[in-house]
């Protein structure tokens, strides 16, 4: 009897066998339109990705520290994971905080803590992502004025911020303000980029933690790239030309095991956004056309349960992330799914894109999946299936309409509990957890963040709060509140607050104040 076939993460047959009657249409070359093949002629044939591991815990200290060890292993970028107050706006003395502070992320309450989170790291020579979102702009203008203060140009400083908080709303949960100010906030991120710090991405637009909560493949592109068409309506609504902010979009997906889908998936979002840019919003620099990302392998599918294997699991998923082309690459620690990764884990993690890079031939021509019959299919399959998703979120008014409908959450939840139920029956295999298990896990002990972190912020605070001129911090709060209430950018007033002094919190407070927070609908 002949075995079922299998299906795709999107739910598409496999066929057991591709051959030359499955179409290769639309490939184009490397570096030019629909980009397909990738967003640059020579792609890694004259350098590799750039290899930014994510990293932040505990205090500024001691994630200044991790950072100095990264650079000393050969990463080529940096990526910042922030506690859950600061993703929220709050300080580390807030009640809401209680628990938290340090725990999934470095603490930064002030430039003061900037300061020292960077101390010793020349910012006009490394290039840093942020993951944060809603006070995203804060966080920004923080590490301008470090910048600054090393005497480096604004128009040297190149990273990105996420600042992606539509995805927020669908998966993640760490917004603040209602959507309509949310993305004015974000418009002016665009604009204030655009004239002051030219070579920053100004935002990541995000189907990682969607993926994360659930989403397949083809749900994954589809509304991340919806989100994306909202952000690039809300700058040309505020009056922006679509060439002069675009440039600058950057997009942010996970690496799945499933590697011939995750190289299909990079390969048709490229050719979607290529198309929406150029014939829906007109878009004729090629350099707006192009979706750049970062890619990171997937913290869902590691498993507590013999973390070792999780290095195997990485290996793949990194290498789908290269043969998809992504721009940079984060790669999971094997201890993850248990606790902060370790020195070693975090080492080894960034060995693993190392060996990829250098002791493999996968970086000696571009795009080496071109014209694979089964690739080319899949490609062509999810891009089919994403637009039929983007055009029904687009039938309910864009991604915000939709968002406050309910859709996108409920679609991931739906194939969330399916994923789940098979992996509970033994339908979908996952090494360690249901088949090919151990009698007894051996021990691990994991990085562990001292608890006297909180009272130690909460002091750092006193001090600062203490020592600054306060009726400078007031006039500065006074003035972005009245530039929220009106039309102009509050980033320029936001930074006068934060250089004065203003702590996260009081910033997103005043924010708050004006914005009001959001709340979501219960519809079920």
């Amino acid at each position: 009897m002949a075995p079922e076939p299998r299906r795709t993460e999107s739910g598409f047959l496999i066929d057991p066998l591709y051959g030359p009657e499955q179409p290769i249409e639309r490939l184009g070359v490397p570096g030019e339109y629909p980009f397909t093949r990738g967003v640059y002629p020579s792609m890694y044939t004259g350098r590799p990705w750039t290899m930014r591991q994510y990293a932040g815990f505990g205090t500024a200290a001691e994630s200044n520290a991790r950072y100095k060890q990264l650079i000393a292993n050969g990463t080529m970028g940096l990526s910042v994971a922030f506690d859950l107050p600061t993703q929220m706006g709050y300080d580390s003395d807030a009640p809401i905080s209680a628990g938290e502070v340090g725990k999934v992320g470095v603490a930064i309450d002030s430039v003061d803590d900037m300061s020292v989170l960077f101390d010793g790291i020349p910012l006009g020579e490394v290039s840093t992502s942020m993951t944060i979102n809603a006070p995203g702009s804060l966080l920004l203008l923080l590490y301008q004025l470090v910048g600054e203060s090393q005497g480096v140009a604004s128009n040297k400083l190149t990273g990105t911020i996420q600042n992606d908080v539509l995805k927020e709303y669908i998966a993640r949960g760490t917004y603040i303000f209602p959507p309509k100010p949310s993305l004015r906030l974000i418009a002016d991120v665009f604009q204030y980029c655009k004239a002051e710090i030219p070579k920053w991405n100004t935002i990541s637009i995000s189907g990682y933690h969607m993926a994360e909560a659930g989403a397949n493949p083809a749900q994954e592109i589809a509304f991340t790239l919806a989100n994306g068409i909202e952000y690039v309506r809300t700058a040309v609504a505020a009056g922006m030309d679509v060439d002069d902010f675009a440039p600058r979009l950057s997009f942010f997906f996970v690496s799945r095991t499933t590697l011939l889908e995750e190289v299909a998936k990079f390969r048709a979002a490229r050719r979607i956004w290529a198309r929406v840019m150029r014939d829906t919003f007109g878009a004729k620099n090629p350099k707006s056309q192009m979706l750049r990302f970062h890619t990171q392998t997937a913290g869902v599918q590691l498993t507590a349960q013999q973390p070792e294997v999780n290095l195997v699991r990485v290996s793949v998923q990194a290498l789908a992330a290269v043969l998809g082309g992504t721009q940079s690459l984060h790669t999971n620690s094997f201890d993850e799914a248990i606790a902060l990764p370790t020195e070693k884990s975090a080492r080894l993690a960034l060995r693993t894109q190392q060996v990829l890079a250098y002791e493999t031939d996968i970086t000696a021509t571009v795009d080496p999946f071109a014209g694979s019959y089964v690739v080319e299919a899949m490609t062509d399959e999810l891009e089919g299936a994403a637009v039929e998703l983007i055009e029904k979120i687009e039938e309910m008014g864009g991604a915000v309409a939709a968002i406050e409908n309910g859709y996108q959450k409920s679609e991931i939840e739906r194939t969330a509990y399916r994923i789940q139920q098979e992996t509970d029956s033994g339908e979908r295999t996952v090494v360690g957890v249901n088949r090919f298990q151990l009698d007894a896990e051996e021990p691990y002990e994991p990085l562990r963040v001292d608890p006297a972190i909180e009272a130690q912020q909460a002091e750092r605070l006193a001090r600062l709060r203490a020592d600054r001129d306060s009726s400078a911090v007031e006039r500065a709060l006074t003035a972005l509140r009245k530039a929220a209430e009106g039309s102009n950018n509050v980033l320029y007033p936001m930074k006068e607050a934060l250089a004065a002094k203003a702590t996260v919190g009081e910033v997103s407070n005043a924010l708050r104040e004006i914005w009001g927070t959001y709340t979501p609908v219960d519809r079920f």
